[in-house]
Protein backbone atom coordinates (compact mmCIF):
# COMPACT_ATOMS: atom_id res chain seq x y z
CA UNK A 1 0.00 0.00 0.00
CA UNK A 2 1.62 3.22 -1.14
CA UNK A 3 0.92 6.64 0.38
CA UNK A 4 -1.80 7.50 -2.13
CA UNK A 5 -3.58 4.22 -1.42
CA UNK A 6 -3.21 4.75 2.32
CA UNK A 7 -4.85 8.18 2.08
CA UNK A 8 -7.58 6.79 -0.19
CA UNK A 9 -8.34 4.00 2.29
CA UNK A 10 -8.62 6.46 5.16
CA UNK A 11 -10.98 8.70 3.23
CA UNK A 12 -13.17 5.88 1.90
CA UNK A 13 -13.45 4.10 5.25
CA UNK A 14 -13.75 7.38 7.18
CA UNK A 15 -11.31 6.20 9.78
CA UNK A 16 -7.63 6.33 10.64
CA UNK A 17 -7.96 3.82 13.47
CA UNK A 18 -5.43 1.05 13.95
CA UNK A 19 -6.45 -1.79 16.25
CA UNK A 20 -3.50 -3.05 18.25
CA UNK A 21 -3.50 -6.80 18.64
CA UNK A 22 -1.61 -6.91 21.95
CA UNK A 23 -3.05 -10.32 22.71
CA UNK A 24 -2.18 -11.64 26.15
CA UNK A 25 -3.30 -15.19 26.86
CA UNK A 26 -3.78 -14.22 30.52
CA UNK A 27 -6.30 -11.52 29.59
CA UNK A 28 -8.40 -13.11 26.85
CA UNK A 29 -11.76 -14.68 27.82
CA UNK A 30 -10.96 -17.89 29.64
CA UNK A 31 -13.38 -20.05 27.64
CA UNK A 32 -11.12 -19.54 24.62
CA UNK A 33 -8.41 -21.60 26.28
CA UNK A 34 -10.29 -24.68 25.13
CA UNK A 35 -9.52 -23.72 21.51
CA UNK A 36 -6.64 -25.38 19.68
CA UNK A 37 -5.08 -21.94 19.19
CA UNK A 38 -6.65 -19.52 21.70
CA UNK A 39 -4.62 -16.51 20.57
CA UNK A 40 -5.57 -16.87 16.92
CA UNK A 41 -9.20 -17.61 17.81
CA UNK A 42 -9.30 -14.37 19.82
CA UNK A 43 -7.57 -12.35 17.09
CA UNK A 44 -9.85 -13.70 14.36
CA UNK A 45 -12.98 -12.74 16.28
CA UNK A 46 -11.59 -9.27 17.06
CA UNK A 47 -10.62 -8.72 13.42
CA UNK A 48 -13.97 -9.87 12.04
CA UNK A 49 -15.86 -7.61 14.43
CA UNK A 50 -13.74 -4.45 14.06
CA UNK A 51 -12.60 -4.52 10.42
CA UNK A 52 -15.28 -2.11 9.19
CA UNK A 53 -14.23 0.50 11.74
CA UNK A 54 -10.45 0.53 11.25
CA UNK A 55 -7.93 0.71 8.44
CA UNK A 56 -4.96 -1.04 10.08
CA UNK A 57 -3.97 -3.72 12.55
CA UNK A 58 -0.83 -3.72 14.67
CA UNK A 59 0.14 -7.00 16.31
CA UNK A 60 2.83 -6.41 18.93
CA UNK A 61 5.49 -9.11 18.58
CA UNK A 62 6.31 -9.23 22.30
CA UNK A 63 2.92 -10.71 23.09
CA UNK A 64 3.47 -13.53 20.61
CA UNK A 65 7.15 -14.17 21.28
CA UNK A 66 6.34 -14.59 24.98
CA UNK A 67 4.53 -17.83 24.06
CA UNK A 68 7.36 -19.32 22.04
CA UNK A 69 6.62 -21.27 18.89
CA UNK A 70 2.87 -21.41 19.57
CA UNK A 71 2.75 -17.67 19.88
CA UNK A 72 4.71 -17.06 16.70
CA UNK A 73 2.46 -19.53 14.89
CA UNK A 74 -0.55 -17.49 16.05
CA UNK A 75 1.15 -14.31 14.83
CA UNK A 76 1.80 -15.84 11.40
CA UNK A 77 -1.76 -17.15 11.13
CA UNK A 78 -3.10 -13.73 12.09
CA UNK A 79 -1.09 -12.02 9.35
CA UNK A 80 -2.15 -14.60 6.76
CA UNK A 81 -5.79 -14.27 7.81
CA UNK A 82 -5.64 -10.49 7.38
CA UNK A 83 -3.95 -10.72 3.99
CA UNK A 84 -6.44 -13.30 2.72
CA UNK A 85 -9.65 -11.83 4.10
CA UNK A 86 -8.96 -8.12 4.63
CA UNK A 87 -6.34 -7.18 2.03
CA UNK A 88 -7.37 -3.51 2.17
CA UNK A 89 -6.12 -3.25 5.75
CA UNK A 90 -2.61 -2.02 6.51
CA UNK A 91 -0.56 -4.48 8.63
CA UNK A 92 2.01 -3.08 11.05
CA UNK A 93 4.38 -5.49 12.78
CA UNK A 94 5.24 -3.73 16.01
CA UNK A 95 8.64 -5.31 16.65
CA UNK A 96 10.95 -2.31 17.19
CA UNK A 97 13.84 -4.04 15.46
CA UNK A 98 17.19 -2.44 14.66
CA UNK A 99 20.72 -3.78 14.89
CA UNK A 100 24.00 -3.81 12.95
CA UNK A 101 23.54 -4.04 9.20
CA UNK A 102 23.72 -7.79 8.63
CA UNK A 103 21.37 -8.49 11.55
CA UNK A 104 18.88 -5.87 10.36
CA UNK A 105 19.05 -7.50 6.93
CA UNK A 106 17.84 -10.74 8.49
CA UNK A 107 15.08 -8.95 10.42
CA UNK A 108 13.97 -7.26 7.18
CA UNK A 109 13.96 -10.58 5.35
CA UNK A 110 11.88 -12.14 8.12
CA UNK A 111 9.16 -9.49 8.19
CA UNK A 112 9.09 -8.26 4.60
CA UNK A 113 9.72 -11.52 2.75
CA UNK A 114 8.68 -14.42 4.97
CA UNK A 115 5.78 -12.77 6.81
CA UNK A 116 5.12 -10.14 4.12
CA UNK A 117 3.72 -7.45 6.43
CA UNK A 118 3.24 -3.93 5.09
CA UNK A 119 5.34 -2.15 7.68
CA UNK A 120 7.62 -2.59 10.64
CA UNK A 121 8.50 -0.43 13.64
CA UNK A 122 12.26 0.13 13.84
CA UNK A 123 14.51 1.62 16.52
CA UNK A 124 16.86 4.10 14.78
CA UNK A 125 19.39 4.71 17.52
CA UNK A 126 22.14 2.57 15.95
CA UNK A 127 22.16 4.81 12.90
CA UNK A 128 21.73 4.60 9.14
CA UNK A 129 23.28 1.19 8.56
CA UNK A 130 20.84 -0.36 11.02
CA UNK A 131 17.84 1.13 9.19
CA UNK A 132 18.89 0.92 5.53
CA UNK A 133 18.16 -2.82 5.12
CA UNK A 134 14.50 -2.17 5.94
CA UNK A 135 14.30 0.79 3.57
CA UNK A 136 15.62 -1.32 0.70
CA UNK A 137 12.26 -3.06 0.25
CA UNK A 138 10.02 -1.54 -2.41
CA UNK A 139 6.44 -1.07 -1.31
CA UNK A 140 7.20 -1.56 2.39
CA UNK A 141 7.07 1.06 5.12
CA UNK A 142 9.55 1.70 7.91
CA UNK A 143 8.10 3.30 11.05
CA UNK A 144 10.89 4.82 13.14
CA UNK A 145 10.60 5.49 16.84
CA UNK A 146 10.67 9.26 17.31
CA UNK A 147 8.94 10.50 20.46
CA UNK A 148 7.25 7.71 22.37
CA UNK A 149 4.35 7.71 24.84
CA UNK A 150 6.06 6.13 27.85
CA UNK A 151 7.18 8.16 30.88
CA UNK A 152 10.81 7.17 30.30
CA UNK A 153 10.83 8.83 26.87
CA UNK A 154 12.21 11.90 28.64
CA UNK A 155 15.30 10.01 29.80
CA UNK A 156 16.96 10.19 26.39
CA UNK A 157 14.64 11.42 23.64
CA UNK A 158 14.30 14.92 25.10
CA UNK A 159 17.96 15.42 26.01
CA UNK A 160 19.15 18.61 24.30
CA UNK A 161 22.51 19.46 22.80
CA UNK A 162 24.34 22.78 23.09
CA UNK A 163 21.94 24.66 20.81
CA UNK A 164 18.87 23.29 22.60
CA UNK A 165 17.89 20.74 19.94
CA UNK A 166 16.40 17.57 21.50
CA UNK A 167 17.76 14.20 20.50
CA UNK A 168 14.51 13.00 18.94
CA UNK A 169 14.58 15.97 16.55
CA UNK A 170 18.15 15.18 15.49
CA UNK A 171 17.12 11.58 14.85
CA UNK A 172 14.08 12.58 12.79
CA UNK A 173 15.93 15.12 10.66
CA UNK A 174 18.75 12.70 9.94
CA UNK A 175 16.32 9.87 9.11
CA UNK A 176 14.54 12.08 6.60
CA UNK A 177 17.80 12.18 4.63
CA UNK A 178 17.51 8.40 4.20
CA UNK A 179 13.97 8.18 2.78
CA UNK A 180 10.99 10.36 1.91
CA UNK A 181 7.41 10.39 3.15
CA UNK A 182 6.47 7.69 0.65
CA UNK A 183 8.06 4.99 2.79
CA UNK A 184 9.05 6.53 6.12
CA UNK A 185 6.73 7.08 9.08
CA UNK A 186 7.43 8.01 12.68
CA UNK A 187 6.06 6.79 16.00
CA UNK A 188 4.86 9.68 18.15
CA UNK A 189 2.98 8.91 21.36
CA UNK A 190 -0.46 10.42 21.88
CA UNK A 191 0.59 11.56 25.36
CA UNK A 192 3.03 14.06 23.86
CA UNK A 193 0.24 16.61 23.31
CA UNK A 194 1.42 19.92 21.88
CA UNK A 195 4.77 18.40 20.92
CA UNK A 196 2.93 17.38 17.75
CA UNK A 197 3.30 21.00 16.64
CA UNK A 198 7.08 20.60 16.74
CA UNK A 199 6.86 17.19 15.08
CA UNK A 200 4.90 18.70 12.19
CA UNK A 201 7.50 21.42 11.74
CA UNK A 202 10.11 18.71 11.31
CA UNK A 203 8.03 16.23 9.29
CA UNK A 204 5.08 18.02 7.69
CA UNK A 205 4.24 15.28 5.20
CA UNK A 206 5.14 12.01 6.92
CA UNK A 207 2.51 9.74 8.36
CA UNK A 208 2.69 9.36 12.13
CA UNK A 209 1.81 6.17 13.97
CA UNK A 210 0.26 7.35 17.22
CA UNK A 211 -0.08 4.89 20.12
CA UNK A 212 -1.35 5.89 23.53
CA UNK A 213 -4.96 6.88 22.83
CA UNK A 214 -7.37 5.26 25.25
CA UNK A 215 -5.89 3.19 28.06
CA UNK A 216 -2.67 5.24 28.14
CA UNK A 217 -4.57 8.51 28.47
CA UNK A 218 -3.77 10.20 25.16
CA UNK A 219 -6.37 12.59 23.72
CA UNK A 220 -7.54 11.99 20.15
CA UNK A 221 -8.76 15.57 19.85
CA UNK A 222 -5.40 16.98 20.96
CA UNK A 223 -3.46 14.67 18.63
CA UNK A 224 -5.61 15.77 15.69
CA UNK A 225 -5.53 19.45 16.63
CA UNK A 226 -1.75 19.56 16.35
CA UNK A 227 -0.89 16.58 14.14
CA UNK A 228 -3.52 16.33 11.41
CA UNK A 229 -2.55 17.18 7.81
CA UNK A 230 -4.68 17.72 4.67
CA UNK A 231 -4.06 14.03 3.87
CA UNK A 232 -4.82 13.06 7.48
CA UNK A 233 -1.22 11.98 8.09
CA UNK A 234 -2.13 9.98 11.19
CA UNK A 235 -2.64 6.33 12.04
CA UNK A 236 -3.96 6.29 15.59
CA UNK A 237 -3.64 3.04 17.49
CA UNK A 238 -5.85 1.74 20.27
CA UNK A 239 -5.17 -1.66 21.79
CA UNK A 240 -6.45 -2.46 25.29
CA UNK A 241 -9.39 -0.09 25.09
CA UNK A 242 -10.79 -2.08 22.18
CA UNK A 243 -9.65 -5.69 22.36
CA UNK A 244 -10.27 -5.99 26.11
CA UNK A 245 -13.54 -4.04 26.19
CA UNK A 246 -15.09 -7.19 27.65
CA UNK A 247 -13.81 -10.49 29.06
CA UNK A 248 -17.14 -12.25 28.59
CA UNK A 249 -18.56 -14.20 25.66
CA UNK A 250 -19.64 -10.93 24.08
CA UNK A 251 -16.01 -9.74 23.85
CA UNK A 252 -16.06 -9.38 20.06
CA UNK A 253 -19.27 -7.34 20.13
CA UNK A 254 -17.84 -5.12 22.86
CA UNK A 255 -14.66 -4.64 20.80
CA UNK A 256 -16.76 -3.66 17.79
CA UNK A 257 -18.70 -1.13 19.86
CA UNK A 258 -15.49 0.39 21.21
CA UNK A 259 -13.92 0.58 17.74
CA UNK A 260 -17.11 2.06 16.28
CA UNK A 261 -17.12 4.81 18.91
CA UNK A 262 -13.57 5.82 17.96
CA UNK A 263 -14.38 5.59 14.25
CA UNK A 264 -17.31 7.97 14.67
CA UNK A 265 -15.02 10.49 16.35
CA UNK A 266 -12.58 10.14 13.49
CA UNK A 267 -15.27 10.50 10.83
CA UNK A 268 -16.34 13.79 12.36
CA UNK A 269 -12.71 14.99 12.45
CA UNK A 270 -12.06 13.99 8.83
CA UNK A 271 -15.05 16.04 7.63
CA UNK A 272 -13.16 19.18 8.60
CA UNK A 273 -10.04 18.63 6.48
Amino acid sequence: MNKEQLVSTIKSKKTFLCVGLDTDIKKIPQFLLAEEDPIFAFNKAIIDSTAKYCMAYKPNLAFYESMGLKGMSAFEKTVKYLKSNYPQHFIIADAKRGDIGNTSTMYARSFFEELDVDSLTVAPYMGKDSVSPFLAYEGKWVILLALTSNVGSQDFQLITDNDGTPLFERVMRRAMEWADSEKLMFVVGATQGRMFEKIRQIAPDNFLLVPGVGAQGGSLDEVCKYGLTPDCGLIVNSSRGIIYASADENYAIAAADAAHAVQQQMEAILKNI
